[in-house]
């Protein structure tokens, strides 16, 4: 459908890095098609400032984002979503609340680049990782052809979410 917006949820845990850096990369590549949202089961309080700051260095607006908690997109008046991806394995094994509009769902996991310790430029260096990773992933997602039928949608979105899983971020 020509001119149709398609919401897309990244649901982690905490709500503060991977999430976050998804939500602008589905913002910057989607193109006015998709609007990305975030979440997550226990937001943190802050989103983390790394991720802040990479979104900036690729001139990727930051404005407004904040770590919020999934209970915001599962009641009346909330967007309706029509993907919602988890970004975490532990966000992934959570029970999730019932999405309107029954949304297609897959596990795109990944390392957390805020779990890493250690020197600043190796903190740096899992979240550029991160991004790439996602980078790579929403990048696949806005080629897939959504005017096909559903299970063929949802064997595509599920098989993005296993690109790079062998890539690990660095480990302090």
């Amino acid at each position: 459908m020509q001119g149709r917006i398609y919401n897309v949820l990244f649901l982690c845990t905490g709500n503060s890095a991977r999430s976050i850096l998804a939500e602008g990369l589905m913002n910057h590549w989607g193109e006015g098609r998709f609007k990305g949202y975030s979440a997550g089961s226990f937001p943190k309080r802050e989103v983390n400032p790394l991720a802040i700051d990479l979104l900036s260095q690729f001139a990727i607006p930051t404005e407004g984002m904040r770590s919020k908690s999934w209970d915001e997109f599962a009641v009346p008046g909330a967007p309706t979503m029509d993907f919602v991806f988890t970004v975490c394995d532990q966000a992934a094994g959570e029970l999730c609340p019932i999405w309107p509009g029954q949304p297609i769902t897959a596990n795109w996991a990944l390392s957390d680049p805020a779990a890493v310790e250690g020197p600043l430029a190796l903190k740096m260096l899992a979240f550029r990782q991160a991004f790439a990773l996602l980078e790579r992933r929403i990048r696949a997602f806005i080629g897939v052809r959504l005017e096909l039928d559903r299970k063929i949608v949802e064997a595509a979105v599920r098989e993005i979410g296993r690109l790079g899983r062998d890539d690990e971020a660095p480990k302090s």
